[in-house]
């Protein structure tokens, strides 16, 4: 298994491209144009780790230090839109692209955070921070509730596989050697509770006294 810098790489890279295409997918059914489409891509793609890196007092962030990050942010953007036309449902594609970043970028905020020795609690939160981060700024651009604010079952995947990382040490094991289970355990949550259109409980508003 790779280090814990190596790991962190490859997961925040394969996170960017599955976040990159899916913000790009959102711009095309949102009607922008290619430069529109390309800057959304990217915050899409880097707006999780960089608000992650900053919480974390990793600065400068990775993201606009390591060439990588942009190259595959643009490149994953502009892929995206070339061939849009490949899923046969693009909701739903970008649903599925979602629920994959959501568990990569959770997993990579997790990691990061425990790497850096913060405590538990703060592991969590940057995890949770690092999946929907890019998601709830794609949506704010493009005039859409962020998925997080719905009764959809999305913060609840998250959570969860950022404890499994955060966990995994206190009870002798290691945080990298979890992070790909964690990872699809958080994908596979947020998948079959699209697939089932499971909500969770949302707030009534009392009927007004007469």
């Amino acid at each position: 298994m790779p280090g814990t810098g190596s790991l962190q790489v490859v997961l925040d890279l394969v996170g960017i491209a599955v976040a990159a295409s899916a913000g790009a997918w959102i711009a095309v059914r949102n009607g922008l144009h290619l430069m529109g489409g390309v800057l959304l891509g990217l915050v899409t793609g880097l707006g999780g780790a960089l608000v992650r890196d900053v919480l974390l007092g990793a600065v400068p962030p990775a993201c606009l230090t390591d060439w990588r990050y942009l190259v595959t942010a643009l490149a994953a953007g502009l892929f995206a839109q070339r061939f849009h036309a490949l899923p046969a449902r693009l909701d739903r594609a970008v649903d599925y692209l979602d629920a994959v970043w959501l568990g990569l970028f959770t997993v990579a905020g997790a990691l990061k955070a425990v790497h850096l020795g913060v405590p538990p609690i703060t592991c969590v939160l940057m995890g949770v921070v690092t999946g929907i981060g890019g998601g709830v700024l794609r949506d704010v651009l493009v005039n859409r509730k962020p998925v997080v604010l719905t009764d959809e079952i999305y913060l609840f995947p998250s959570l969860l596989a950022a404890l499994v990382v955060v966990l995994a040490p206190m009870v002798g094991a290691s945080a990298a050697a979890v992070t790909v289970p964690a990872a699809a355990l958080g994908t596979a949550v947020r998948m079959v509770a699209i697939r089932r259109g499971w909500h969770g409980p949302s707030v009534r508003r009392a009927a007004p006294q007469l």
